[in-house]
């Protein structure tokens, strides 16, 4: 297997402020963010669809989340994961995910 090389729209949505700086993942109680459960219910119908396979995101998290993308805190690395392989697979591009991120950037601005 090739070395993942990294997609610049999802480099670009790291801010400096929000780069992992820690090394230890955090465990507990923590309650998942709304995104979160929204995106996890997203990966289930895309496995459902056949578009994307669980243990395939899975397996990439894991390779990709600690390499290409290591500087994401850990619980942003799943949905970064998943728009890397959607790419990957040519179901989006990096111009259709990089439109789309700014209208959700705008909306949740006027909000």
């Amino acid at each position: 297997m090739s070395e993942a090389k990294p997609y610049e729209v999802l480099l670009d949505a790291l801010d400096a402020a929000d780069e992992r700086t820690d090394t230890a993942l955090q465990c507990g109680e923590r309650v998942p963010a709304p995104w979160e459960s929204a995106m996890q219910a997203t990966c289930e119908c895309l496995s459902w669809r056949g578009s994307l396979d669980n243990l395939e995101r899975r397996q990439a998290e894991d390779r990709l989340g600690e390499t290409v993308y290591s500087r994401f805190p850990v619980h942003a690395r799943s949905v970064v994961v998943v728009a890397h392989s959607l790419m990957d697979r040519s179901v989006i591009d990096q111009d259709e995910l990089k439109s789309k991120m700014k209208e959700v950037r705008a909306r949740l601005e006027r909000e």
